[in-house]
């Protein structure tokens, strides 16, 4: 067994699904500037990307549908937007270790590729997808109801139009949309803390942290609703 061929039966056990076709699992780790203009549709991870998006998409709208019978629609969409979107697959890359699996092209590697939010967000739904053709729904969806019930479970995900909101709030009251300011990232580079500060003209400064600055910013804008009483803590 070659050392490329280890590496991805240790992934296999970390994706928690060995494959009967290992070539999907190839396929899904590599991307476009790895392979020639001419082999790029059949050998890269695009066209699993394109399966393993819509196999998410039903697999979370099915979790909310069941965790939230009181949601009305636009709640259960603006929800399923959140959960879907690259840079919570791009936190589950990396959770993953994703990023040391990817095949690479030279000149996107030396750009740091396996590290780029939108790159990992893809690898992560081409893994999706590929799980779906190597061993139908049921693998994927439980592959997706263990990667995705923690950012389910966050009590701000029901709120994903947080940051909307506040915009509205303060533009209702003639204030000038608040601002999000990077405070510090801390943590390594597979698992980072972003803390996100807001400021509102007229209003203390609240920051908040998250495993990326997208949702360290919509933790601090609900925090501020929260803090006015726009919102009500429901903990």
């Amino acid at each position: 067994m070659s050392r490329r061929d280890k590496s991805h039966d240790q992934l296999q056990n970390r994706l928690g699904h060995h494959f009967a076709d290992p070539d999907l699992l190839s396929r899904a780790l590599t991307h476009s500037s790895a392979v020639s203009p001419g082999k790029r549709v059949e050998r890269s991870y695009q066209r699993l990307e394109f399966l393993g998006d819509r196999v998410l998409g039903l697999v979370v709208a099915d979790m909310l549908y069941a965790r939230f019978p009181k949601a009305n629609e636009g709640e259960l969409s603006r929800t399923l937007n959140t959960l879907v979107r690259k840079e919570t697959c791009a936190i589950i890359a990396r959770q993953l270790g994703l990023g040391p699996e990817m095949i690479l092209g030279d000149s996107e590697a030396r750009t740091g590729g396996a590290d780029k939010e939108a790159i990992l967000g893809d690898v992560t739904e081409a893994i999706i997808g590929a799980i779906f053709l190597d061993g139908g729904l049921e693998p994927a969806a439980e592959f997706v109801r263990k990667h995705f019930e923690e950012f389910i479970a966050d009590g701000q995900t029901h709120r994903a139009d947080a940051k909307t909101t506040l915009q509205e709030w303060a533009q209702a009251r003639g204030l000038e949309p608040p601002t999000y300011a990077l405070v510090e990232r801390t943590g390594p580079d597979h698992a980072p803390e972003f803390t996100i500060a807001i400021d509102l003209a007229g209003f203390e400064r609240i920051s908040a942290t998250g495993p990326s600055k997208k949702i360290a910013e919509h933790k601090a804008a609900e925090d501020f609703l929260k803090r006015q009483n726009v919102w009500k803590d429901r903990s």
